[in-house]
C-alpha cells in the first residue's frame, strides 16, 4: 500500500489537487448526515486535521463507517479536493474506506478538554492529544535543531555513560543501580558492592560534563545530548527525574566564544520550530501562552544583552522594586532578580558575567 502523510498534503497541495491518494489514520470526529459525512483524519505526520467527505452513494459501507467511534483507525482511498475558499485548503473525497482498527464507544477522548492530571492516568492514549501531540512534535524538531546546529559547526557527537561510578555533580543526589536491592546479608557496603553486577557502586549519571571534557581534549569540540537523572526530593518545575542534557565543550574558548555559541543555539533552535511547527506553537499560543509566538520571534530576531553582575546588582537595587528576596553585592540572584532584569530592563534574554567567587559555581576558570 502506497500511501501519502497528511503533512505531504498541505505541504504540496497543488501537486496532489485531484490526485487520487490514500491516507491512513485515526478518527477525530465522524459526523454522520445521514446521506453525507465528515470525518476529521489525523496521522500524526501534522497538526492539522484532513477532512474526509463520505457519500452513502459512493460507499457501500457507508453505514459501517458512519458508526465508528472516535479513535477508530481507518484508511481512506479518495481524490484530493482543492478548497481555497473553505477554512481548509483541501479534502479528500472518499472512494472506499477500511476499518483497520476499532474504537470502544467509552474511548475516553472525546471532544471534551482533559486536564493533564486525567491524561497522566491513559499514557497509552495522551498522545492523541492536541497537548501532547504538538509538545512530542516540537521537543523533536528542537532535537533535530541542536544537532543541526552542533554538526554544521563541526562539533563532534559525543554519548556519554547512562550508567556510571562517578558523580558529575558532586551533590551525591543520584539513583543508584543495583542488581541486589535493598538486603541484610551483607556486613559492610563494600561487600554489597562487591557482590552486586557493577562490583562498584554505580548510578544514573547526572551529566556528561567529565566525559566530555575528557573527549573535546581529544577532539576539540564536541556536545553531548542525552539523558541526565537527579534524586533530589523536590516537587517544583525547576527539579525533574529524568531530563535530557546539551552540553558543548570547546578546547582553546574564552568566555566570549561560548557566548556566542550559547546565543546562536539557542535562536537556532526557535528559529527551527518556529518553521517547522507553526500550527503547534499557535496552539501554545491560544490556549497555554497567550503572546508566545511573538515572544519567540523577537528573542529569535535580537541579540542578547551582556551585564555584569555588579551592573545587575545596580539596576535591581536602584528599581525601587520589593522583592522578596533582598539584593545587596555579594547575594545569589533568585529567579525574580533575573526576570526582572531580562524582562523588564533588557527585554530580551541576558548574559550575566563576573560573578562573585565565593557564590560562583563550580563551572569557572580560576
Amino acid at each position: 500500500m502506497e500511501r501519502v502523510r497528511i503533512a505531504a498534503l498541505f505541504a504540496d497541495k497543488e501537486q496532489y489537487g485531484g490526485a487520487s491518494v490514500t491516507v491512513c489514520g485515526w478518527a477525530k470526529t465522524i459526523r454522520d448526515m445521514k446521506t453525507f459525512g465528515f470525518i476529521e483524519l489525523n496521522d500524526g505526520s501534522c497538526f492539522r486535521n484532513l477532512q474526509v467527505v463520505m457519500d452513502a452513494n459512493s460507499l457501500s459501507n457507508y453505514k459501517e463507517i458512519a458508526a465508528q467511534n472516535v479513535g477508530a483507525a481507518l484508511i481512506v482511498h479518495g481524490t484530493v479536493v482543492l478548497t481555497p475558499e473553505a477554512k481548509q485548503p483541501l479534502e479528500v473525497k472518499a472512494t472506499e474506506i477500511e476499518v483497520e482498527g476499532v474504537s470502544s464507544p467509552d474511548y475516553p477522548l472525546q471532544k471534551k478538554r482533559h486536564s493533564v492530571e486525567y491524561l497522566r492516568t491513559i499514557q497509552h492514549l495522551r498522545p492523541r492529544t492536541n497537548l501532547f501531540s504538538a509538545a512530542f512534535r516540537v521537543r523533536s524538531a528542537a532535537a533535530y535543531a541542536v544537532h543541526e546546529f552542533f554538526q554544521s559547526r563541526g562539533f563532534v557527537y559525543v554519548n556519554t555513560p547512562i550508567i556510571t561510578g562517578s558523580d558529575c555533580e558532586g551533590a551525591g543526589e543520584m539513583f543508584k543501580v543495583t542488581t541486589i536491592g535493598y538486603s541484610n546479608d551483607y556486613k559492610s557496603e563494600e561487600e554489597y558492592y562487591a557482590d552486586d553486577f557493577f562490583g562498584r557502586r554505580a548510578a544514573l549519571s547526572v551529566s556528561g560534563q567529565l566525559e566530555g571534557e575528557v573527549a573535546a581534549m581529544a577532539l576539540g569540540k564536541i556536545y553531548t545530548f542525552g539523558p541526565s537523572f537527579r534524586a533530589e526530593k523536590s516537587n517544583t518545575p525547576r527539579h525533574v527525574a529524568e531530563f535530557w542534557h546539551v552540553e558543548p565543550e570547546v578546547a582553546f574558548a574564552e568566555l566570549p566564544d561560548i557566548i556566542e555559541i550559547a546565543e546562536a543555539l539557542i535562536k537556532h533552535i526557535i528559529s527551527t520550530v518556529l518553521e517547522k511547527c507553526p500550527e503547534e506553537l499557535k496552539f501554545f499560543d491560544k490556549h497555554f501562552e497567550n503572546g508566545l509566538v511573538e515572544k519567540l520571534t523577537a528573542v529569535a530576531s535580537h541579540d542578547f544583552a551582556i551585564m555584569t553582575y555588579t551592573e545587575a546588582i545596580e539596576k535591581l537595587k536602584a528599581s525601587g522594586k520589593e522583592f522578596k528576596y533582598p539584593v545587596e553585592w555579594g547575594s545569589d540572584l533568585m529567579t525574580e532578580h533575573e526576570r526582572y532584569i531580562s524582562e523588564e530592563v533588557c527585554k530580551k534574554p541576558v548574559f550575566l558575567t563576573d560573578y562573585p567567587k565565593d557564590i560562583k559555581s563550580f563551572y569557572m576558570k580560576q
